[in-house]
């Protein structure tokens, strides 16, 4: 079994569990597009930030072009929305570091779908963060390159379903302020 296909198969109950939170935010609303642009920023923002700190630009060349953290931003300052804090990871090695990426840009192809309920005249430079052509397939081809090792995997698994459980915390958490 190829780290991806592994990534995919072995997250994906924490994959539903943050899916299925998620979609308890009314996106349609104003107050549910805050609470899920704040809950997604409670996570995304520290896990970009111990990204950059891991040094992913010397392993993705793309990295910046990847980043969100800045859009994310933008959406939030416009609608008043303070920056939650989030838990601060810290990914040590290759493998922490894709298995954490491949989260924050499958979340891309989410987002894609989520657009659809937002209403026009919401702030939307999150969701519409362009992505490089074929960027989530060479992503995929870097993982399967890279982590070809059973402990490898093992470590970015560990490392996407950390990343997956932040989500879920900060999802938890704006919803019990009463936020969505």
């Amino acid at each position: 079994m190829s780290t991806r296909a592994a990534l995919r198969a072995r997250t994906a109950e924490e994959h539903e569990r943050v899916d299925a939170l998620f979609g308890r935010f009314d996106l349609a609303s104003e107050d549910g597009y805050r609470g899920f642009l704040a809950a997604q920023a409670g996570a995304f923002l520290p896990i970009e930030e111990a990204l950059d700190a891991a040094g992913i630009g010397d392993l993705v060349p793309d990295w910046h072009e990847r980043r969100r953290g800045d859009a994310l931003r933008a959406d939030l300052s416009r609608l008043g929305v303070a920056i939650p804090d989030g838990a601060h990871p810290v990914f040590a090695g290759e493998a922490d570091v894709l298995g954490a990426l491949y989260v924050l840009e499958g979340s891309r192809l989410g987002g894609s779908l989520l657009k659809k309920s937002i209403q026009a005249d919401f702030p939307r430079a999150f969701l519409d963060a362009p992505q490089p052509p074929g960027a989530w397939r060479k992503l995929l081809a870097l993982i399967d390159v890279t982590l070809n090792r059973p402990d490898q995997t093992d470590r970015a698994v560990e490392a996407a379903c950390m990343v997956f459980g932040a989500f879920e915390s900060s999802g938890a958490r704006v919803l019990e302020l009463g936020r969505a």
